[in-house]
């Protein structure tokens, strides 16, 4: 009887320290998911992919996410000077929030983009090509409600739009997004500095963008 006593005991304590592991056990992504995505549509003419500013800002973001992990999805579309194009992001980028939302629903999503990957950022975020001046040509529909919530930052480079008053900052994505223009950069501004617009990096703009979007993240 002592002995059956004590294997019971011994059975409960095993059971009691079981449960307080797994209680204690912090809560992770699940299985193959990153506790954040970085989704980055590069610009015109560089190779797939995310881009040198949207990989500066990835590597200035990582060490401030105390080893969360990260993983980057570069926007598939031609960025060519095939403007209308870039619709083609803005579907895919929206696949790719769908796809994780319905998979992965606890990784935070960074939604960015530089020059005309930012112009694909701006279709999401319900902002026609050249803010309206052009109508809908090109553009795509914005992110669905539905996707909204899923998103956490936003960050865009060298952004057309703002050339016309309508940032990013000025949509859906609000307080969540940072829409950064150098001085000079006529794409996104009224300056007349070609060498401004690639100048994102090295300009400081993409560690920036990291400090804003680890803030929120």
């Amino acid at each position: 009887m002592r002995k059956t006593s004590a294997k019971l005991a011994a059975v409960v304590s095993a059971i009691a320290a079981a449960a307080a592991i797994l209680t204690a056990a912090p809560a992770t992504a699940e299985p193959g998911c990153s506790d954040v995505e970085v989704i980055f549509a590069r610009g015109t003419s560089e190779p797939a992919g995310i881009g040198r500013v949207g990989q500066a800002m990835v590597d200035a973001l990582r060490p401030q996410l105390g080893g969360r992990t990260v993983s980057t999805y570069g926007v598939n579309y031609p960025a060519t000077y095939d403007f209308l194009a870039a619709a083609d992001g803005a579907y895919d980028a929206t696949a790719r929030i769908s796809q994780l939302a319905a998979t992965c629903p606890n990784t935070r999503i960074v939604l960015g983009g530089y020059s005309q990957g930012a112009a694909v950022v701006d279709m999401l975020a319900g902002i026609p090509p050249l803010g309206n001046r052009i109508g809908d040509v090109g553009s795509a529909p914005p992110l669905p409600a539905s996707l909204d919530g899923n998103i956490a930052a936003v960050a865009v480079f060298g952004n057309p739009s703002a050339k016309f008053n309508v940032p990013v900052t000025n949509s859906i994505f609000g307080g969540r997004a940072i829409d950064l223009c150098k001085d000079g950069d006529p794409i996104c501004s009224r300056g007349r500095n070609p060498f401004a617009h690639s100048d994102y990096v090295g300009g400081g703009q993409a560690v920036q963008a990291a400090n804003f979007v680890a803030g929120l993240i």
